[in-house]
């Protein structure tokens, strides 16, 4: 029981200096997002490297994986600086804040209505309970924060979609850890294991995202 508590402080504490590190850089934006994006992007790569090296694949399913790891990750990053750049600072936060609500959606969900596994042979504790609650969290935070971004050009029930995508991408990271044979995708943050398992989610997510407000698809009101 001690050491239960002990490794949820650990947790709480780990969460806390993540959501701090990662709100302010959001907040000032420019060089401060920009070397977030950059170490986070890096090390999710390292992290990313290592799975693929541990998994039983060929080396032309090694080379394709880690090309499409390549494209997914650099994605995202450019993904969420042109988001910040171009749409502000509640824009990023409305593409962070879909996925974080999933995860939080996901988890009650999954605890108070159990039922049918969703993928027991990649994640055991996923529930089709937890996937609906996921999507549902992912569509009221879009309604919320996009309506306070001023977004325009995309419905706000894309959080619907994107709770999905989000899942998806856990489901994915998931599966390679079960390939390689490891729980975490590292040991980067206390009681978390690695930043991979922390941003699996957040990855396709900003790549779509982000290309859509590259191609013009996604823009916000003018103030006034």
């Amino acid at each position: 029981m001690a050491a239960g508590k002990s490794d949820l402080w650990v947790r709480i504490g780990s969460a806390i200096i993540l959501f701090a590190i990662a709100g302010t850089a959001l907040w000032f934006g420019g060089l401060a997002f920009g070397l977030l994006l950059l170490v986070g992007g890096a090390l999710v790569l390292v992290e990313w490297f290592a799975l693929v090296r541990a998994m039983p694949l060929g080396s032309g399913a090694k080379l394709a994986f880690n090309i499409l790891g390549s494209i997914l990750v650099l994605g995202a990053m450019a993904g969420l600086w042109f988001v910040r750049d171009h749409l502000g600072m509640t824009a990023a936060l409305w593409v962070f804040g879909m996925v974080w609500a999933t995860d939080i959606g996901a988890y009650f969900a999954g605890r108070a209505f159990g039922g049918a596994r969703l993928a027991p042979k990649i994640s055991p504790s996923k529930t089709w309970s937890g996937l609906i609650g996921g999507m549902v969290a992912a569509l009221i935070a879009s309604a919320t924060i996009g309506d306070r971004a001023g977004i325009t050009g995309v419905p706000l029930w894309i959080g619907l979609f994107m709770g999905l995508l989000a899942q998806l991408g856990d489901l994915g990271q998931s599966w390679m850890k079960r390939r390689a044979g490891v729980k975490d995708s590292g040991k980067l943050i206390p009681g978390h294991g690695g930043l991979f398992d922390r941003v699996d989610g957040v990855l396709p997510v900003a790549l779509l995202l982000g290309a859509l407000a590259f191609a013009g698809q996604i823009a916000v009101r003018a103030a006034g």
